[in-house]
């Protein structure tokens, strides 16, 4: 892209207009001076939409079940039944973990989980026919429902890929739920790829659950996970298809830009980590395609030395952070303690604020997007600005403490 016509499209970002698929694409390729620009141009268009509050979820982390009928390349979660760390919850040790969270001042119940095991697991047959069930979705149904009724902390499901009917379920004791598109590429299905043997991980499959929960109105977190084997162009597709289904229907309250960690365990451990360059570039660009209204977040945890970079590029939101327990998706990536995470925010300017697992500007909107049964919970924990009262563990000071599941 020449260099008076990028002038012109960032010029243009600020005045409010989004960007254009081919302007994006050329974006991709900036550097030195030039990519600094695109930088300042996406920290200023969230400045002015978000100004210099960045928010995060204060979040128990809830395993329910490690188990899951895909192989994906780049996952340490999953396991099968007789493999070490293969684990189901109770609902007792559900609660136990959840207890001690709303202690520390948490109010999100992140429940993820591995897609349908089930469906080739004896195991899980078993296990779900004991508590009177026939699937893991069933039992997330009923996990959910416990927390919220003997807790009041607000469950938000990570269950994988889902259609209507349960879709619908989960809403009567979901303020939120999520399903991360990771990309749109087909080629990842292939033999080798990052989804290889992974059903769940169709592009097409996931885009109409993300289509349905628009139609049901249910306030979704998606986003991409980048470095796994995709291009520049499918990122920047990957992006586009999201903005297509929130203009339609008005849904996604986050995108997460992502990044690829290699690890020892999983198929794809010589596969490069996705770069700190790579990720403020993505996340530029998802804020000058996603506008300034969207909010953005991408993890600390996945980039300990260098994670402040991404407010320079664009965010206005750390995600969950949990002072109780690790990132089970990402074992060897704990993390920042939340001191720390306020003391980084402070340094680039910006105030730390605990937010619910939903945002603001969907409570603000509840009765067009959240059924009326999980108003009231709502209303016990977030203050006049639709923000955790008291900003949750950081206005108590509370220090991180671990617990195992």
């Amino acid at each position: 892209m020449q260099t008076d016509v990028m002038q012109q499209v960032l010029k243009d970002s600020l005045q409010g207009r989004l960007l254009k698929p081919a302007e994006a694409l050329a974006l991709c390729g900036l550097a030195g001076e030039e990519l600094q620009a695109l930088l300042a141009a996406a920290a200023q268009v969230r400045d002015a939409h978000k100004g210099r509050v960045v928010t995060f979820s204060p979040k128990v982390f809830v395993p329910l079940t490690n188990l899951c009928r895909d192989f994906c390349g780049y996952c340490a979660f999953r396991r099968a039944p007789d493999e070490p760390g293969a684990k189901t919850m109770t609902l007792d040790e559900v609660l136990q973990v959840v207890r001690q969270a709303k202690r520390l001042g948490c109010t999100e119940v992140l429940f993820s989980l591995g897609d349908k095991p089930e469906a080739i697991y004896p195991e899980m047959r078993a296990f779900l026919a004991e508590r009177g069930h026939q699937r893991t979705l069933d039992y997330l149904h009923e996990a959910c429902r416990v927390v919220l009724e003997e807790t009041g902390l607000l469950p938000h499901s990570n269950p994988g890929v889902m259609g209507k009917g349960d879709l619908q379920r989960l809403k009567q004791f979901n303020v939120s739920m999520g399903l991360m598109l990771e990309s749109t590429s087909d080629r990842l299905l292939l033999n080798g790829g990052a989804h290889d043997n992974a059903p769940d991980k169709k592009p097409s499959v996931r885009l109409r659950t993300l289509e349905q929960a628009g139609k049901l109105r249910i306030p979704f977190t998606t986003g991409i996970l980048i470095g796994i084997g995709e291009t520049w162009e499918e990122r920047i597709e990957a992006l586009f298809a999201i903005r297509t289904l929130h203009e339609r229907y008005g849904h996604i309250q986050e995108v997460i830009v992502q990044n690829f960690r290699a690890k020892p365990t999983i198929p794809m451990r010589l596969h490069p980590d996705a770069t700190l360059g790579d990720m403020i570039k993505t996340i530029a660009l998802a804020r000058l395609i996603l506008g300034g209204d969207m909010n953005i977040q991408a993890p600390p945890n996945l980039t300990p030395d260098g994670y402040e970079f991404y407010l320079e590029a664009g965010i206005n939101d750390w995600g969950g952070v949990s002072p109780v327990t690790p990132d089970f998706i990402n074992p060897e990536a704990p993390w920042p303690a939340l001191y720390r995470l306020q003391e980084k925010s402070a340094q680039a300017g910006f105030e730390l604020r605990a937010r619910l697992p939903i945002y603001p500007e969907y409570i603000r909107q509840g009765e067009k997007f959240l059924p009326a049964g999980v108003l009231h919970y709502i209303d016990r924990l977030c203050d006049d600005d639709g923000l955790v009262k008291n900003n949750g563990p950081l206005g108590r000071s509370a220090q991180d403490q671990r617990v195992h599941v």
